[in-house]
């Protein structure tokens, strides 16, 4: 079976209800599926299909659209035979439920889209911030958080100086070329 095949096994189980969408765009295959179907959906993934690894969770934020977030999880067997990306819109105040027990690797990958987007996972074993330190009031991924960044209350943690490796053997220089800048090349070559 193949990723195609899949989705058509998802729409079968779930009905339209439930996957509101699939797109095909280059050899890759996504089911787009409601919030509330979302862990149903995964762990049918998981015990059914055979999607036994967990590449990848990650959200984007559409600010300015509800649902304002959107989940996706890139699916794929062991083998690489198969991938499959399940997505699903999420408001800005709604939990996603955890998937920690069908991968392990989910606890990272959730712990890394709560810190930055602040996106929670309702049972989640230790969803604290793992980027970021804890008490920072702000998620850096999302679309208000200006590219210059916030000030900092915490200069040890986040500071604006002199890079502590500026000039060591494995940084690159800025405003050189190519060549010169590059590490190798500063007596290494």
């Amino acid at each position: 079976m193949s990723a195609a095949d899949d989705i058509k096994g998802i729409r079968k189980e779930f009905g339209d209800a439930k996957l509101v969408g699939e797109v095909e765009f280059r050899g890759e295959h996504t089911a787009v599926v409601t919030p509330g179907a979302l862990r149903e959906v995964l762990a049918h993934c998981r015990k059914e299909l055979g999607y036994d690894f967990l590449l990848d969770i990650s959200s984007v934020d559409n600010m300015g659209e509800e649902p304002r977030f959107e989940m996706v999880y890139e699916l794929a067997t062991v083998d690489d035979a198969k991938h499959l990306r399940v997505k699903a819109g999420i408001a800005e105040d709604a939990e996603v439920a955890t998937v920690t027990d069908l991968w392990a690797t989910a606890d990272w990958h959730e712990r890394e889209v709560y810190d930055m987007m602040g996106i929670r996972f309702a049972g989640h074993p230790n969803l604290k911030r793992i980027l970021m330190w804890e008490g920072y009031p702000y998620y850096p991924l999302r679309k208000e958080f200006p590219l210059a960044g916030k000030p900092s209350e915490m200069p040890d943690v986040a500071f604006t100086g002199v890079a502590p490796l500026e000039g060591g053997p494995f940084v690159t220089s800025p405003g050189t070329d190519r060549v010169t800048g590059e590490p190798r090349a500063k007596g290494e070559s």
